[in-house]
């Protein structure tokens, strides 16, 4: 078997280029890497790619910018395997990802996806553990080698604190291609997938040996819609919706933590000091009515 590691490019090139050698230096060759360039303004990061002389290695240029939501279903149209990736362009896999990732495969053959363990690197590549991240541990299921989570657990989980890292994730093509990445959730689309599949009975097997590399920045598109509340206000439609949907599958736990999404509160209440920085009331009122208001 074959993993199909996709990548939508939009970015630093330095951060690109670092995360396609990581690729390269695999251990285990059963990969094929898909550049998807969403039109990035400079030329040279495509160029650079372009030359790259491995067989495993496509590159395409959009036509047009799609911006995320969009690029991602481009990217599983063009998914050839059983397995796949869509990594971040500023991520970096250790040289043991892919030989985990069919481990993985192997002892759980009936996962929708796999979570195989990360570490969060700053800007320049040092290990870095920001305060979101502290609390994603806290929430993650404490494991001891793989375990394979599913149903009310798993969503109730999920929806308390979001624990996963999308670029990191390995998802069965089929479960993926059955469904679309929402263009209305640019920032949570990651989620809403993940909490769609578990709903139609697909189980996440989370591993604890560190094999991914999630760089944590300013430039993010988590960072940058977190001062003006862009991402709560997308996580208020999607906690609306779960809160129905986890009820009315007879999940009452999972209903309970997004009608309160309790660490969404203070994750916004946490963004407040920046918004009055920049001096931004539409931002502040955002904030303010996601971590006190009620669910629509």
């Amino acid at each position: 078997m074959t993993i199909d590691i996709m990548m939508p490019f939009y970015g630093r090139i330095d951060h690109f280029q670092e995360a396609v050698r990581s690729v390269l230096a695999q251990d285990d060759d059963r990969w094929r890497l898909v550049i998807v360039d969403d039109v990035y303004p400079d030329l040279a990061p495509g160029e650079w790619a372009q030359a790259i002389d491995d067989p495993r290695v496509e590159y395409h240029r959009n036509e047009v910018n799609l911006r995320p939501s969009l690029n991602y279903r481009k990217c599983v149209s063009m998914m050839q395997t059983e397995f796949a990736v869509i990594m971040g362009c500023d991520d970096r896999m250790l040289p043991g990802f892919v030989r985990r990732a069919h481990e993985l495969v192997e002892q759980h053959p009936g996962a929708a996806l796999l979570q195989p363990g990360v570490q969060v690197i700053a800007d320049g590549g040092e290990v870095h553990l920001p305060t979101a991240d502290r609390v994603k541990g806290w929430y993650r299921p404490d494991t001891d080698g793989p375990v394979e989570l599913g149903g009310d657990v798993l969503a109730r989980s999920l929806l308390r604190a979001n624990w996963t890292y999308f670029p990191s994730l390995c998802w069965r093509v089929s479960e993926l291609q059955q469904r679309e990445f929402r263009a209305d959730l640019d920032v949570v689309q990651d989620l809403a997938m993940i909490l769609d599949i578990v709903i139609a009975g697909g189980t996440l097997v989370l591993d604890d040996e560190v094999v991914f590399e999630y760089r944590r920045h300013a430039g993010s598109v988590s960072a940058v819609t977190g001062p003006d509340g862009t991402k709560f206000a997308q996580e208020r439609v999607l906690f609306a919706e779960m809160r129905d949907a986890m009820r009315d599958h007879g999940w009452n736990r999972a209903s309970r933590a997004a009608r309160w999404h309790s660490t969404s509160r203070l994750n916004a209440l946490s963004e407040v000091p920046s918004a009055v920085r920049l001096r931004d009331r539409d931002g502040l009122r955002s904030l303010l009515r996601h971590a006190f208001g009620p669910v629509p």
